[in-house]
């Protein structure tokens, strides 16, 4: 195998082309290990809900060991989900610019070992759900059915960004449902707020491959919007801004939460401002930037419980 071959055309320059293995590098491209940005979206509605909960419960924060379990789960499963949309989706990949590198389309990776990883990642998944008080154990299992059904979306709704929201937001009721063994509607809003925040940057990731899309007649929420896609975006995260706040400010989120989701809206205001949806890597780039505005939310929760338990 040269040292080309197996690299995936929108993911060079990483640390699994330079430091892995040779025989590692295919699976941890098919789990998109190269690319964390991925992980952290879906990890961070996790510890956003671990945080609310410390809030109510007058806690220091978030229980640390949930904390590990959220990133160990995020990891694990966004691999998975990766591998399973990658299996379903490999025949439109083969035919997609930016994707037909990918493993699996260009061979690296056959089906049966593909699926062979896909059930190693959920067995590890599952030790960490496992871990969890039994609510949140049920709570994590319904996720499945989202996360099998969204790859198939993009082909039959303008709107696979609401599928990709449900998935992807559900950490949101995970860290509370982990935290007090129930669900109540600070973890709801959450929730909601997350989901509008998901479609609102997915809509810029999607704009990459909106070309494409539309050739091999795939929907999306950026063919769907197109040139109206700034006003959209000022619904939806205006949305999550809304929902976000009404969760923070239900269980008590004082002056420190306040100051945090109003940077949280700005940064998504920016990423607006910002966006030109005809440079595919610009739209990139502000996408993996809602790490860091994710962070800014869960620094500011965290803080909050943190003070609020220290002055009372």
């Amino acid at each position: 195998m040269s040292e080309t071959f197996g690299r995936v055309a929108d993911a060079t320059g990483n640390w699994v082309d330079g430091l892995a293995p040779a025989w590692a590098r295919p699976y941890l491209r098919l789990a998109r290990l190269d690319r964390p940005i991925g992980w952290w979206l879906l990890l961070l509605p996790c510890w956003w809900s671990a945080a609310l909960a410390a809030i109510p419960a007058n806690g220091w924060g978030p229980n640390p060991w949930h904390v590990l379990l959220f990133l160990i789960g995020a990891i694990v499963m966004r691999g998975a989900g990766c591998t399973w949309n990658d299996l379903v989706d490999r025949d439109i990949d083969a035919r997609v610019e930016r994707t037909r590198s990918r493993p699996i389309p260009s061979g690296q990776v056959s089906i049966t070992a593909a699926f062979g990883f896909l059930a190693l990642q959920a067995l590890i998944g599952l030790l960490v759900l496992l871990q969890f008080n039994r609510f949140a154990i049920w709570t994590g299992m319904a996720s499945l059915v989202v996360v099998a059904i969204y790859p198939f979306m993009k082909r039959m709704t303008y709107w696979p960004q609401i599928f990709l929201g449900l998935a992807f937001s559900w950490g949101a009721l995970m860290g509370w449902a982990a935290a007090i063994g129930s669900l109540e509607p600070p973890a709801l809003l959450l929730y909601f707020g997350a989901i509008a925040w998901v479609i609102h940057y997915d809509t810029i990731y999607a704009h990459q491959d909106r070309e494409d899309d539309l050739l091999i007649g795939l929907k999306s929420t950026a063919i769907l919007f197109r040139e109206r896609t700034k006003p959209a975006l000022v619904t939806f995260s205006a949305a999550a801004v809304l929902l976000i706040g009404a969760a923070g400010f239900f269980v008590g989120g004082g002056v420190i939460f306040a100051v945090g989701l109003a940077a949280f809206a700005a940064h998504l205001a920016w990423q607006i401002a910002r966006l030109d949806i005809g440079d595919p890597k610009l739209c990139l780039r502000l996408f993996k930037s809602n790490r860091d505005a994710g962070l800014i939310l869960f620094a500011a929760l965290t803080l909050d419980a943190f003070v609020r338990r220290a002055l009372y």
